[in-house]
């Protein structure tokens, strides 16, 4: 059996191609289903956000594995798959492993080391497993990667500090809110700036959000990228009431003049009333003038621009040893891996012994006749069981301990000419 990952992420394709190959979770089922049909999956585990559909197979033949995901891939989103193949990756055993290591920690994410990727892959876990796609195999790799992604943000600082202008100014409403989940959130905008706000407010906690913007459209399509998420959509001819009845205003549209000074937010705002304003755009949406206000608070690019450079070059640093806990996470596995190969003779040792205790105790209970009672055959029958358990503990515990695989190979064949046991047909490899 092998291990393989097909997919494409935000570094391979463009959005207008991966919403066409995202997987829902109420269709997630048949997808799993569809797959685990193909002659050549064995398990399946399929990861879709909105920056990446990945899917994760264990198959007895990697071409045709690879080639049955992408045909269905190709039917799912209805693009020719010759099309689809310039986008996609393709990654094999200890590559798709450490893989995994490297999304669950957030070192492959749009933004380095964000926290959100981490769910979405302990989601994909369960799903897998609760839709029967996830087998032997994966559950130990998700289970293995899951664990790298704690590892990486409890031992490593990654997760902390921004690293874009949209992602640093969410971080310091954070700051001075003390608590987005319980503010009233308004985004002007529905642009590429205003979808990674959306995508930070979401990772901290924020649940009360509104997008304003010309075009209903296009907060239409920026709020399928989220769809668990409840965001209110309004057009710009709501801007001002919405204002009235926020906490935080994020403005990031493309326009080329002001769209928010002193003057119209004196006539909206009770006195005293507390706002901030995270002004992103360039050119700039609002006027500086508005921080003349009392309990306003205003801030633009220039304002943001010091804590991104600061923190985009200590995430470098964190990702680095990041890298380092993620080799040990991938040695662990690869262990778990190969000991798999043991698994056929300790199986056939543990089966010939069973075979041979159980006619012995047969022959054992005709000689004593029916007078022996069934408590008293009870009895033998569990001392017999913790004999044959006693003895085959140890060699079982010492061989799965191997890690030198000639070593481990060499002590198979000792015991598989030893007891004369059936010899596997196959053998795991990585």
């Amino acid at each position: 059996m092998n291990i393989a990952v097909v997919g494409l992420s935000h570094k391979t394709a463009p959005v207008e191609v991966r919403e066409k190959l995202s997987i829902p979770e109420p269709v997630y089922d048949k997808a799993i289903a569809q797959l685990c049909n193909c002659p050549h999956l064995q398990e399946v585990a399929v990861l879709s956000t909105c920056n990446r559909l990945e899917i994760y197979i264990v198959t007895d033949e990697t071409d045709q594995g690879v080639r049955e995901v992408i045909q269905f891939l190709s039917e799912h989103s209805k693009l020719p798959a010759l099309y689809l193949r310039q986008y996609l990756f393709t990654l094999l055993h200890q590559d798709a492993v450490m893989h995994l290591m490297r999304v669950s920690s957030g070192l492959d994410s749009l933004v380095l080391g964000e926290g959100q990727i981490l769910a979405q892959v302990k989601q994909c876990h369960k799903l897998g497993q609760q839709h029967n796609g996830v087998g032997r195999v994966l559950n130990q790799l998700f289970k293995q990667g899951i664990t790298a992604g704690k590892r990486v943000r409890t031992e490593t600082s990654i997760g902390t500090g921004a690293v874009s202008i949209s992602s640093a100014a969410v971080e310091l409403a954070q700051i001075k809110a003390q608590n987005l989940a319980a503010c009233r959130v308004a985004i002007v905008g529905a642009g590429k700036m205003s979808r990674l706000l959306v995508q930070h407010l979401l990772s901290k906690g924020a649940t009360n959000i509104t997008i304003l913007n010309r075009s209903l459209e296009r907060s239409q399509e920026l709020a399928k990228l989220f769809p668990d998420a409840a965001l209110n959509l309004l057009t710009l001819s709501e801007m001002m009431p919405t204002i009235a009845h926020s906490d935080i205003v994020f403005t990031s549209t493309s326009s080329t003049e002001l769209i928010l000074d002193r003057s119209k937010l004196e006539t909206i705002l009770e006195p005293n009333q507390p706002l901030m304003v995270f002004d992103i755009a360039v050119p700039r949406n609002v006027d500086a003038n508005i921080n003349e206000l009392d309990h306003v608070q205003a801030f633009n690019v220039d304002d943001l621009k010091a804590v991104v450079a600061q923190n985009q070059e200590s995430r470098r640093q964190m990702a680095m040893e990041a890298e380092a806990l993620l080799d040990e996470e991938v040695d662990s596995f690869d262990v778990w891996w190969r000991s798999l190969e043991t698994v056929s003779t300790i199986s056939s040792l543990r089966d010939k012994v069973e075979t041979i205790r159980a006619q012995e105790l047969e022959k054992a209970f005709s000689r004593l006749g029916t007078e022996f009672g069934d408590r008293h055959k009870e009895v033998i029958e569990a001392l017999t069981r913790g004999i044959v358990n006693k003895i085959l503990h140890d060699p079982m515990v010492q061989l799965r301990a191997q890690q030198d695989i000639e070593a481990r190979r060499q002590a198979m064949q000792t015991l598989e000419l030893l007891f004369n046991l059936e010899k596997p047909s196959s053998q795991a490899r990585v």
